[in-house]
């Protein structure tokens, strides 16, 4: 399968840190927060990585050039406006084939991406326990499925594994994949898995901060 990650916010919330270096760039243990995914896939054996940009994207690419540095073969799916989740996976997917990994570019997480197989429906959710800024959760995890039940419920990590049919009636342009996902929910056709392990939302300095000092101080 092929990864792509999501490069394409603005990061608002990291304000000022933003304003002048696009989120994946920020820097955590002494690398660029994009680097752990990239160097992550490439280990679980998953080099052909599509990456989409939108503000300041220029200096992503030029960061990273054509990953072979890193063992990887990026491809760059540019967007003008940022296209939201939805959206930009949408427009990226002649480059992405059938089946591929989605990851979002502004989490951490030790995830073993090898693990990832196609998912028997339209997707499969990594879901994580509910951090302190999010106690409610997106979505429920009964017997391997995912649904919108309202207790028990997880965080969504930002990775995924989706089919090309799941955006089959998609018009392009800006959307959002939540609701894609809940459809796709309610006909039982999205799996999910509880990755007990590290991550973090890195959505705010303060975030960025504790994650820089625990990674600098492992070394």
């Amino acid at each position: 399968m092929k990864a792509m990650i999501l490069a394409a916010g603005r990061g608002e919330r990291m304000r000022p840190l933003t304003d002048h270096t696009p989120k994946p760039l920020l820097l955590v243990g002494g690398r660029p927060l994009i680097e752990y995914h990239i160097t992550a896939l490439v280990a679980a054996g998953i080099t052909e990585l599509v990456i989409n940009h939108a503000h300041l994207g220029s200096q992503i690419e030029a960061a990273l050039g054509d990953g072979g540095r890193y063992g990887a073969q990026i491809r760059w799916s540019p967007e003008g406006q940022a296209l939201e989740t939805g959206g930009g996976i949408l427009r990226a997917l002649p480059l992405l084939g059938e089946c591929f990994i989605v990851v979002n570019g502004d989490v951490w997480t030790d995830y073993n991406f090898a693990q990832l197989t196609p998912p028997p429906g339209l997707a499969h959710l990594v879901l994580v326990d509910n951090p302190p800024h999010h106690p409610a959760g997106d979505f429920a995890l009964s017997a391997g499925r995912v649904g919108t039940a309202a207790v028990g419920r997880l965080t969504f990590s930002g990775i995924g594994v989706y089919r090309s049919a799941l955006f089959a009636d998609c018009q392009p342009g800006p959307f959002p994949l939540a609701p894609l996902l809940r459809q796709a929910m309610a006909t039982g056709a999205v799996s999910g898995e509880h990755h007990c392990g590290r991550w973090v939302d890195v959505g705010t300095p303060q975030r960025l901060a504790e994650l820089d000092a625990q990674l600098s101080g492992a070394g």
